[in-house]
């Protein structure tokens, strides 16, 4: 497929299309759909995805703002996210930072999360994990340097939980085994 290009006036080819038409295991390997190519082995680092599950992952030096994700299993930050979600699972490196709110099933912070944070299930805070802002979760477990800032409430129910509720402006450096 030949291109033209509108800034010098002649027709270029379209490498990107050629390269990956002439080769189908480049396509595959880059994760481009190609029905004539044949599946390919996901990568030795990666974790495969099980069927059906959906997972996006938010690159290092990528920011991801005013979105609302929805539908996604897995959400893995590396980079810089401000959204509003409702996931299963939210995974924050150690570099990546997510501000908003959110609703999850498991949280695992090894970076910083700052907004409205409710986890259904179990809320994990890594040692270089920093966590701020309005936080419900059914268990929690902050390992030893990892911080919790902001109104804190055990419990995931929309009404407040009486004798249950911890508001508290505290960071918590704390070993939980």
């Amino acid at each position: 497929m030949a291109m033209q290009s509108p800034f010098f006036n002649k027709r270029e080819p379209d490498a990107y299309s050629q390269r990956n038409a002439a080769n189908p295991n480049a396509a595959a390997a880059a994760g481009i759909a190609n029905a004539s190519a044949a599946p390919s082995m996901p990568a030795a680092n990666s974790t495969p995805a099980k069927e059906g599950e959906s997972k996006l992952t938010v690159g290092p030096n990528i920011k991801l703002k005013g979105v609302e994700i929805t539908d996604c299993d897995t959400l893995v930050v590396e980079g810089s996210v401000e959204a509003t979600m409702d996931s299963r699972v939210i995974q924050i490196s150690e570099r990546g930072s997510f501000k908003g709110s959110a609703e999850i099933d498991i949280a695992e912070i090894r970076g910083h999360f700052e907004g409205n944070l409710t986890v259904r299930q179990k809320l994990t805070i890594f040692a270089t994990g920093k966590v701020t802002g309005r936080v419900r979760y059914g268990k929690v477990v902050i390992e030893e340097g990892g911080q919790l800032s902001g109104e804190v409430e055990f419990g995931t129910a929309t009404s407040r939980p009486v004798g249950n509720s911890v508001r508290t402006g505290l960071q918590v450096h704390t070993s939980v085994g």
